[in-house]
């Protein structure tokens, strides 16, 4: 990983947190399934869902949910009765230096 995608990895990863503590209580590196989940976001309020967010490098948004899936990332939340979830894949390509995302229900 080079200075400029750690760096910008880095501001994206405040802009998340920032941008949902109020309503969420957000975990990072959470066990959850077969793994550790980049970022787990528990909605404090039951008309939200509760998000869990894989970033990658290199890779594509698509493998990112992928590997939600595979791990079963999900599992956490389900166990708080949480029905609604969104994966989200966020990757970033060193060779265009540009982010790409895909969010699907899981």
């Amino acid at each position: 990983m080079d200075a400029l995608q750690s760096l910008s990895a880095i501001h994206m990863k405040y802009f998340i947190y920032l941008s949902a503590r109020n309503q969420y209580r957000i975990e990072r590196e959470e066990k959850s399934g077969k793994g550790f989940a980049d970022f787990i976001f528990h909605p404090k309020r039951k008309d939200l869902p509760g998000i869990v967010l894989e970033l990658k490098a290199g890779s594509t948004p698509q493998e990112a949910i992928s590997q939600i899936r595979k791990k079963e990332y999900c599992e956490k939340l389900r166990k708080e009765n949480i029905t609604s979830i969104l994966g989200v894949g966020i990757c970033y390509d060193p060779g265009r230096k540009e982010h790409t995302c895909m969010i699907e229900q899981m």
